[in-house]
């Protein structure tokens, strides 16, 4: 190329289309991340730390809406130094730590999570032996009852329900309610048990689905923060 070819070379430009596209992108991924921001004001406040169905609620809400803060860090991040705007300089390499905090933060969410999930399972097994407990209770009492029923009284029981005792005498009758108050206890603990088997199974269901989501979410927020190297430049 001549000297007189070489003065008259100019740079190729990028189109005004593709730069106003760019710009739409950023924009977009601004407006989700301040969304996203939005989103863990209201799931974190008021805060009730110490309580372990609130952290468990609170970490699966936010894993639960990790996808909008991500899709809005890549569309910032998006033709990294490309039309970028002087005061998005310093923000964008503030933004590439942001992600990687927010790494470290999900990765921390796993082992809580896991100890939420160990006290929750303890808290709902001591409920349903507390109400197990006064319903057989209830029903030991009723047997008590019973036991100590004269014929006369066990009679005026029958004809409150509408039976009558002149087909069977009474030793019959208690003994046929003796059976059916045992059978109701039986019923109440096999019951307490199948409670507490499904809770606990829907419980350990839904943690690891959010430690997982956890997991995953801190390894994407990683590898934003590693492919945002090119801030530090800045």
């Amino acid at each position: 190329m001549t000297k007189s070819n070489l003065g008259k070379y100019k740079a190729p430009q990028r189109p005004v289309v593709q730069e106003a596209t760019i710009a739409i992108i950023r924009t977009l991924g601004y407006g989700l991340l301040l969304l996203a921001v939005f989103d863990w004001v209201e799931i974190l406040v008021p805060p009730q730390f110490m309580n372990p169905n609130w952290e468990l609620q609170t970490i699966g809400a936010l894993v639960e809406r990790v996808p909008v803060s991500l899709i809005g860090f890549v569309l910032i991040f998006y033709a990294e130094f490309e039309s970028r705007h002087k005061w998005e300089l310093p923000l964008i390499k503030v933004m590439s730590w942001f992600a990687l905090l927010l790494a470290f933060l999900y990765l921390l969410m796993i082992p809580l999570a896991a100890v939420d999930t160990i006290r929750i399972n303890k808290q709902n097994t001591q409920q349903i032996k507390l109400a197990t407990t006064q319903q057989i209770a209830r029903v030991e009492q009723l047997e008590q009852q019973l036991s100590q029923a004269t014929p006369e009284q066990i009679n005026n029981l029958l004809k409150q329900q509408g039976g009558t005792s002149e087909s069977k005498n009474t030793q019959q009758v208690k003994d046929e309610l003796a059976s059916r108050l045992a059978q109701a206890k039986a019923q109440i603990k096999n019951q307490a048990k199948k409670n507490q088997s499904n809770q606990g199974f829907r419980l350990i269901k839904t943690s690891i689905k959010w430690i997982l989501g956890a997991l995953v979410a801190a390894a994407l927020f990683f590898c934003i923060w590693k492919g945002t190297r090119w801030t530090s430049y800045i």
